[in-house]
């Protein structure tokens, strides 16, 4: 089904991926693992063997990392992780990588629409980027892994972000870039839209029913227009 734009009263977005240039990080790091032994990988290049590795493990990835919430154990997990965190164990420097035209996106965007960012990931660490780059200021609310019972690909993220921002779920855009983001946006009966920026490929995107496809995240300003 394509986009109906003149629907649209809200938009929802991911964080890695879609907002923060993650998975090329991922790459690199296993790139220079996988460095000492490209004699072993097809054509040598341990370059593009990592980029691939990178977007298989994906969907594993994504389903391991939702198993917290579907045991209900995901606040304990994230207690045990803010008890390492202030003993000073587990403390890393964080270097954060803003996906090319972001920035301007979200203050175009936000001029016209209430924004949201649905993260599954800890609300320390969603937090810690948006700041970075001062983006905080662009969004209504912040949807991390602790503000609903459960967080994506079910759609509750989706759902209290549309009542913090007084529209119906179905005039939200949910922009992700994998097939979790699509299946919370879509469960939550809002419309979506999948970007080619992060880890997620078009025809799995497709399969998910991805109303619409990006190459960039930073192209849906054009999109809205």
């Amino acid at each position: 089904m394509p986009l109906d734009v003149q629907r649209i009263r809200a938009l929802c977005f991911d964080v890695d991926g879609t907002l923060r240039d993650t998975d090329d990080q991922y790459a690199a790091t296993f790139e220079r693992l996988f460095r000492p032994i490209r004699f072993l990988l097809p054509g040598r290049d341990s370059r593009a063997f990592a980029r691939r590795f990178v977007m298989a493990v994906e969907t594993p990835v994504n389903w391991l990392y939702s198993l917290p919430d579907r045991f209900g154990i995901d606040d304990e997990i994230v207690g045990l992780g803010e008890w390492l965190h202030e003993k000073g164990l587990g403390k890393r420097d964080h270097h954060y990588l803003l996906i090319e035209g972001v920035h301007d996106m979200l203050a175009r965007l936000a001029a016209r629409y209430p924004l949201a960012v649905i993260s599954a990931r800890p609300r320390r660490g969603t937090h810690a980027f948006l700041q970075h780059f001062d983006l905080t200021r662009f969004f209504t609310c912040v949807a991390s892994a602790q503000t609903t019972p459960r967080t994506k690909p079910w759609p509750d993220p989706v759902l209290w972000a549309a009542r913090q921002m007084k529209v119906a779920p179905e005039e939200c855009l949910m922009v992700g870039d994998t097939t979790v983001d699509i299946r919370a946006g879509r469960a939550a009966g809002a419309q979506t839209v999948g970007v080619l920026c992060g880890f997620g490929e078009q025809k799995e995107l497709e399969n998910a029913g991805a109303d619409l496809i990006l190459e960039q995240t930073a192209q849906l300003a054009k999109v809205l227009a």
